[in-house]
């Protein structure tokens, strides 16, 4: 037996936070999983959170992490699905896009699904207006 009645343990480090599994011995022989985690904050120590999970507990928390798990896949698979058919449809309102890098405009009063290059940038709230003359010069 380790220090601090430690039967084993493994870590896994991400970005800014780190987990510790630590399989541990209490000193009534009860088997329990310790889960650590510790967050870097600014340089300044690290708050750190822990859990205990005794081995006769182990299944059924094993169970609801599955169920998390699954419904966290099932709901970003969900979430893909439904930004695909968003552009899907996004395209086919509004067309894929042209090679040429110009934007092209509707205008409403033309009619629908009529484009249009009226000289006119339109980028939000302003509208830059374009001289013709340059347009003519191209």
């Amino acid at each position: 037996m380790g220090a601090r009645g430690e039967l084993f343990t493994t870590q896994v480090y991400l970005d800014n936070r780190s987990y510790f599994f630590n399989v541990k011995e209490n000193r009534t022989g009860d088997v329990f999983l310790q889960i650590v985690e510790s967050k870097n904050r600014d340089g300044v120590e690290a708050d750190r959170h822990q859990i205990a999970i005794f081995a006769e507990d182990m299944q059924k928390f094993l169970q609801g992490m599955e169920k998390s798990l699954d419904f966290v896949e099932k709901d970003r698979k969900e979430r893909i699905k439904a930004a695909k058919e968003k552009k899907a449809a996004k395209d086919a309102k509004y067309g894929k896009g042209n090679s040429d890098g110009k934007k092209i405009y509707r205008v409403k009063s033309e009619g629908k699904n009529q484009k249009t290059d009226d000289g006119i940038k339109r980028t939000g709230k302003v509208i830059h207006i374009v001289s013709k003359k340059n347009l003519e010069e191209e």
